[in-house]
């Protein structure tokens, strides 16, 4: 009878002790500037520039949302909502992202929006699900900064068009190695105190000598190597100068995956317009860099926009079930003490890693 009675009490003892702690919630608003917020920020930011085949590898500038959902049997999921700002580095080149410039609001700057869902399971983040637009500042927004700045052109311009044609077939003039093709033209501004274009667009050299080709169509692209060029190309007078550099890198084409730690050999600077035709001569080739096989199209890139949209390239992947309270409301006040209640105050937006645009 004894022990019966004790067995009760035990009973009761372990109920209210099980009463008086508040299970985990389903659903919390952590800061957005949290250590765990922050690192499926980045674990999301290397999917996008992994899935991206086209333009500019982005940075994260800031986090707007962030809410956490438990996942059944185990995990968290992260569903944020971010803020990217482009980089001078294109998708193609191997440059950790660490070590890539954010394009400054006075080069015309471009900014990303993303909505993603990250989940934590053993300290890993994968992402499962993005969905990306980017915009280019406004032409208002950067004439009040800078007046004399050149500001982004539509990519398919005749002009742009050209510039990048006599650009190439300059570099094909003065290069011994592999006749070039144009890929994409990733970038184009026009200057408006002069009659200036400048212009950066990728190529992707073929079986055929530059000397030797008579058809162009019939040389074969090599997906071993591309290349990044930048140009700028000046009327005056009736007579057109075009200057241009191009750096060529390798890559070893994979299943898509995060990028490598290793460096890579970053492109050369802007390249001042001359008088006359000029090639950018030497062909650095840097080490081979993984990265997923990007399409490559029977016709170069060319868009109507003045960039690569990452609408066009994130696509939305179908988000982790079993996420409990996905839909429910967020936690409500935490419970600190007897009678003592401190309600949850998320602080978001974070901080600005870089400006506004």
């Amino acid at each position: 009878m004894r022990s019966l009675v004790a067995f009760i009490c035990l009973a009761q003892l372990l109920s209210f002790a099980t009463a008086r702690s508040p299970p985990l919630p389903p659903v919390r608003d952590p800061n957005c500037d949290d250590p765990d917020v922050e690192q499926a920020a980045l674990a999301a930011v290397q999917y996008v520039n992994s899935n991206h085949r086209h333009g500019y590898k982005y940075a994260l500038n800031q986090i707007d949302k962030a809410r956490v959902y438990q996942r059944r049997p185990s995990g968290e999921v992260y569903s944020l909502e971010i803020d990217l700002l482009e980089t001078t580095c294109h998708v193609l080149d191997p440059t950790p992202l660490e070590n890539c410039t954010v394009r400054q609001l006075t080069e015309h700057a471009v900014e990303g929006d993303c909505d993603v869902s990250v989940l934590k399971l053993d300290n890993q983040f994968t992402v499962s699900y993005a969905k990306c637009k980017s915009s280019p500042d406004s032409a208002e927004d950067v004439r009040k900064i800078c007046q004399d700045c050149p500001l982004l052109a539509p990519l398919n311009d005749t002009k742009v068009v050209h510039t990048v044609e006599a650009a190439l077939a300059a570099f094909n003039a003065q290069n011994n190695t592999s006749y070039f093709k144009l890929l994409e033209i990733s970038r184009a501004q026009f200057s408006p105190l002069q009659s200036t274009i400048y212009v950066e667009f990728v190529i992707v050299p073929t079986d055929c000598a530059p000397k030797d080709v008579v058809d162009p169509a019939s040389c074969n692209l090599l997906t071993d190597q591309y290349g990044f060029c930048k140009a700028t190309l000046t009327q005056k007078d009736g007579q057109e100068g075009v200057a241009a550099s191009c750096t060529v890198f390798s890559t070893v084409p994979v299943v898509p995956g995060p990028q490598p730690d290793g460096a890579g050999p970053t492109v050369g600077p802007a390249v001042a317009a001359g008088p006359a035709v000029a090639a950018g001569p030497p062909v650095a080739a840097g080490p081979p860099v993984v990265l997923g096989s990007p399409v490559l199209p029977g016709k170069p890139m060319l868009s109507h926009l003045p960039h690569h949209d990452l609408r066009h390239s994130i696509v939305g992947m179908a988000s982790l079930e079993s996420a409990s309270g996905e839909h429910g409301p967020a936690a409500g006040p935490v419970l600190t003490g007897p009678g003592l209640v401190i309600p949850q105050i998320p602080l978001c937006p974070g901080r600005t890693r870089y400006f506004k645009v």
